[in-house]
């Protein structure tokens, strides 16, 4: 079984090896040169980040972190921020340290929910060193810069956030009152979902594996159905564990839950409990040979891709499964159609513990569980107000059928990317919508458990199930690695908020002309953000005026969008270079494309006939170059190398590699042994000349150590040969010497000039001194 799964996910991944590999890779220093990124890391360091809420409306990013909380402007040119200290209540952190937890990790306030409340206030919860709290903050009307807080006027946060700052939760607020996924006691064994706040009374879950069986909450929104408001529901996503799956004991399955907003439990049954409860699996897997799916499990992040129809987002989900065959991720993409098919279908049922799963057959009662009351509820005669006037008979069905038979599959069946045995983990993920030239394309940010971020888009080609997927940038966010906790995307100010432990990071969505300066470069990007403008790689605008925009996401064909350009002009500004070999040495010819996608041919020219260059044992093809492992003389000639990316090719090198014989090498090795040639002698001074790499100047070498190193000597021979003796130097200044150690190279000759004409002077002023007259005492003056 092991086996099939395995093949399965190779064969998913094995057509896309080279798009998988970033574009472009961008470090933390070249993020922050770029003015693409900008880094808050608290007035005191460590942030220790636990949550963030990004308010566009006010243009304000709210943070969370141990024992405080922060407000940021987002301004273009403002770094305002201003901060509030807020610790457990007195004596919390004490008796949280006395229970054994661990005062720097755990007995402290984690600020893990900020939830806009009202016009001016947000409401903030954290774990008050295990004694939930929270407060009100004050944060003022849009265009002022409030923050404050009442540290008096603290309320009870049990059942808002959990008690341990580890357990993951999720929560939505809506209408006044907050709806909860989260474990609710001291001992993280009461998992639930809550309601509370508003004029309504709490309302939570039964205690009952059939509902919740040990779950992780990833997230929980609010998405109505239709236009009337009593038929909205909240939706939970989370893992759980498997209670129909058979004799595979600790499987987990991913669930998709809902409740009814209006849901105010029963009259004699379910008081106070949710009596709309149902919930489905989400399928994530990659079809494989013999039915055999490749099934990701662990849900890691939920994004809601709202759309103009606030009714049908996109939910882009990632997933994981590990295991010790491979450690795999994939995102898959669920329209709530199938999510509300699923949702209306049969319910699943088990007659008896010996009993096999399968669809309920029997008689659903009328209404059926899992609706909510309203207009479409209701029929002429059977009018519900609230769920308090359902039957028992629904409510006891709700209790005892809470999941649904057909799990929900994402669309097309099939992930939209995926990958395994990466060196870090898939952890957070936003989208973007994007308008190009060609189509609309989703633009994924996926953020990774060491603080790097993806820029991804999945490709579909006609009516094919296949999907493209491309890696546009890879983005060093943080500094050190770190784990993304958090992200949040501003399409208004087109940036990424990232959080991590460290800190928060800004992060601009794109930056055109880092790809390069030339049309094809442009093209060959396949950046639904970007378009050639005529002059720059510019982003691009959908309604600009502007009819010179070359752009081709789904392509990426320079030779149709740039073929009124100088594409040889632009793009093939060759490096012509001559390399010199040892015969019977190793030699390397190096030549990197530009892009890690694009694949890499070499041609060989001898007497003005070109083909390809065999490869063999003795020589090898890398990422970095061309590799002889043993030279001979039949390998000299012009070597070409070039790059093709999308069909389009491009010169990038032509390296002509002269071979030295081997015997005139040996010989010259010879002399160099029995003591330094005479070719190397400085003819006006008769002193040999200190041809050295920098290196051995920055070491602070001698003169008399510098000129006699053979080392170095014999490294000059086997690339230079001896027919280019003058250019030693050149080649010495081009190879070693940036400006830097040029300068010290420079003062260390002048130095050792002025020691040899200082000790020349002492050594005529000695042998004067025994025989001087006055006139030679009056020249010495002088």
């Amino acid at each position: 079984m092991k086996g099939f799964i395995l093949v399965a996910l190779l064969v998913a991944t094995v057509s896309a090896t080279k798009l998988n590999i970033p574009r472009l890779r961008l470090s933390y220093k070249d993020l922050l040169s770029t003015n693409r990124s900008s880094i808050f890391s608290g007035h005191h360091g460590q942030l220790s980040l636990t949550s963030v809420f990004l308010d566009e409306y006010r243009d304000r990013l709210f943070l969370g972190g141990k024992d405080i909380l922060y407000s940021l402007l987002l301004g273009p040119t403002s770094s305002e921020s201003k901060e509030i200290y807020w610790p457990p209540l007195p004596g919390n952190r004490e008796e949280c340290i006395q229970t054994g937890k661990e005062p720097q990790t755990e007995c402290a306030n984690f600020v893990r929910l900020l939830q806009p409340y009202n016009r001016t206030h947000l409401l903030a919860c954290g774990t008050g060193a295990f004694q939930p709290m929270c407060a009100f903050i004050n944060v003022g009307h849009r265009g002022e810069h409030v923050f404050t807080m009442d540290p008096t006027n603290v309320e009870n946060g049990r059942g808002k956030v959990p008690h341990d700052p580890s357990y993951p939760f999720a929560s939505t607020f809506s209408g006044g009152e907050l709806y909860t996924g989260l474990t609710a006691d001291f001992l993280g064994r009461d998992s639930v979902i809550f309601r509370s706040m508003g004029g309504r009374s709490t309302m939570r879950t039964e205690t009952d594996q059939k509902l919740l069986h040990d779950p992780k909450f990833i997230a929980a929104h609010l998405i109505p159905d239709n236009d009337d408001r009593d038929n909205d529901k909240v939706y939970f996503f989370f893992t759980e564990k498997a209670t129909e799956a058979g004799d595979r004991e600790g499987a987990i399955h991913t669930r998709i839950g809902r409740v009814c907003a209006n849901d105010v439990g029963g009259q004699r049954v379910l008081v106070n409990k949710w009596s709309t409860f149902v919930k489905a699996r989400l399928v994530c897997s990659v079809p494989g040979p013999h039915g055999i799916d490749t099934h990701f499990n662990q849900l890691e992040d939920v994004f809601l891709l709202r759309t103009k129809d606030e009714r049908n987002p996109d939910i882009y989900a990632i997933f994981s499964t590990i295991s010790n065959v491979f450690q795999g991720f994939a995102v898959c993409v669920y329209r709530m159609a199938d999510i509300r098919e699923a949702f209306n279908g049969p319910f699943a049922h088990k007659e008896g513990p010996d009993y096999q799963w399968g669809a309920y057959e029997g008689r659903v009662p009328y209404p059926r569980p899992g609706v909510c009351p309203s207009k479409i509820t209701n029929q002429p005669g059977r009018e519900f107000g609230s769920t308090k006037d359902f039957p028992d008979s629904v409510l006891q069905f709700a209790r005892s059928h809470p999941l649904m038979w057909r799990p929900v599959f994402p669309a097309l069946r099939q992930p939209v990317l995926v990958k395994a045995n990466l060196p870090y983990k898939l952890k957070q993920i936003v989208v973007d919508r994007v308008e190009a030239e060609d189509g609309q394309y989703d633009v994924m940010f996926i953020g990774t458990d060491v603080g790097t971020v993806l820029k991804v888009i999945a490709l579909h080609s006609g009516n094919s199930l296949e999907t493209e997927e491309v890696t546009l940038e890879e983005l060093q966010v943080f500094k050190v690695p770190t784990p993304i906790t958090s992200m949040d995307i501003s399409v208004k100010r087109q940036a990424l908020y990232v959080g991590s432990p460290a800190g928060v990071a800004q992060v601009k969505l794109h930056r055109c002309e880092t790809y390069g300066n030339a049309c094809a470069e442009c093209c060959l990007a396949r950046d639904p953000y970007c378009a050639w403008d005529g002059s720059v790689c510019a982003p691009y605008t959908p309604n600009s005026k502007r009819r010179y925009r070359r752009q081709d996401i789904r392509h990426g064909n320079p030779v149709l969008q740039c073929v009124d350009q100088n594409l040889s002009e632009d793009l093939d500004v060759t490096e012509d270079r001559v390399v010199y070999g040892t015969e019977n040495n190793s030699t390397f010819l190096e030549c990197v494309p530009r892009s890690p996608q694009a694949t890499v041919s070499w041609l060989v020219q001898r007497d003005d006939r070109k083909e390809e260059v065999k490869l063999n044992v003795r020589v090898m093809s890398t990422e970095q170059g061309l590799l002889f492992r043993r030279l001979s003389r039949q390998d000299e000639g012009v070597y070409i190398c070039r790059s093709t990316e999308h069909g389009f090719t491009q010169t990038l090198a032509r390296l002509s590699l002269e071979v030295l014989q081997g015997d005139t090498v040996d010989e010259l090795m010879a002399r160099d042994n029995a003591g330094l040639s005479d070719a190397y002698k400085d003819r006006s001074t008769g002193s040999y000349r200190a041809w050295m790499p920098c290196s051995t100047y920055s070491r602070g070498g001698s003169s008399s150590q510098i000129g006699q190193s053979r080392t170095w000597f014999k490294d000059i021979m086997q690339l230079i040969g001896p027919s280019n003796l003058p250019h030693v130097e050149e080649y010495c200044e081009r190879m070693w010497c940036n400006d830097k150690l040029r300068r010290k190279h420079k003062s260390m000759l002048e130095k050792n000039r002025q020691a040899q004409e200082s000790a020349r002077k002492a050594r005529s002023k000695s042998s004067g001194e025994r025989n001087r007259t006055p006139r030679d005492l009056s020249a010495w003056e002088e």
